[in-house]
């Protein structure tokens, strides 16, 4: 075989193996601390609607929408989590099914419901007098009360 018949096929080889479909080789980013990021920023965002609900402000709430949608998917990453988080997508139905009726009753009922299940808590307020809050710039707390 000479040189240009060896290329030939070697060029010949790689056309065929960039044009066959690629795996997915994402690894899905599902770490403890893509989960904590989760909870803390849009954990906290649902945590503070809390005297909107006391109040039966319904466009506060719903504004807030992603949220809900977003701590779902975050808190509650993967199969194995897969029923935890059919149960708060169960939960955030419920509070905007309150939402839709303009029930303030069902709304409290249900939003407290969601955060007592799901652990929700706000950021802690850390003054800077008392010590540093955060790591460094990435750290999901950076530039909020907990940093």
């Amino acid at each position: 075989m000479d040189r240009r018949s060896a290329m030939g096929q070697i060029t010949a080889g790689a056309a065929l193996i960039a044009s066959m479909p690629q795996l997915a080789s994402a690894d899905g980013a599902v770490s403890a601390q893509t989960i904590f990021r989760a909870r803390g920023i849009y954990g906290s965002r649902v945590a503070a609607l809390a005297d909107a609900v006391k109040k039966g402000d319904f466009a506060a709430v719903a504004a807030e929408k992603n949220a809900f949608i977003l701590f779902n998917s975050g808190a509650y990453p993967g199969a194995k989590n897969k029923a935890l988080a059919k149960k708060a997508v169960e939960q955030t139905n419920d509070v905007f099914k309150a939402i839709r009726a303009q029930d303030k009753k069902a709304l409290s009922t249900a939003y407290a419901a969601y955060i007592s299940t799901n652990e929700i808590a706000p950021m802690p307020i850390v003054d800077v007098k008392d010590g540093q809050g955060f790591g460094g710039d990435s750290d999901y707390r950076a530039r909020t009360n907990a940093g």
